[in-house]
């Protein structure tokens, strides 16, 4: 049982400057999103969405713990789904972003 010899890579560094290190981040980056980059219109859509998200949660939430206050008479679920909506925004706030940092 030997150990498989892996490929050697070099270990010159690229220069920040020069067209080939440039060329290689560029064709990293766009191995990591499908082989293209996302257009400006596609990014400025999705991040409005997610602006949209928080408040819409929150929003949800309180509108479900009215909803059960006014149900069973009582004056506390609005802000216990208040809450649960505002934590449930940011859960899906900071999944999208972890989705993102992930891909550059």
């Amino acid at each position: 049982m030997g150990l498989k010899s892996m490929p050697q890579r070099s270990t010159r560094a690229l220069q920040p400057g020069s067209p080939k290190s440039r060329n290689s981040l560029l064709h990293r980056y766009t191995e990591s999103v499908g082989g293209h980059k996302k257009p400006t219109s596609v990014s400025f859509a999705e991040y409005t969405g997610l602006a949209l998200t928080l408040p819409a949660a929150t929003f949800v939430g309180y509108l479900i713990g009215y909803g059960l206050d006014r149900a069973f008479g009582t004056h506390f679920l609005y802000i216990v789904f208040l809450i649960l909506g505002s934590i449930g925004g940011f859960v899906n706030l900071i999944r999208h972003v972890m989705a993102d940092t992930r891909d550059e």
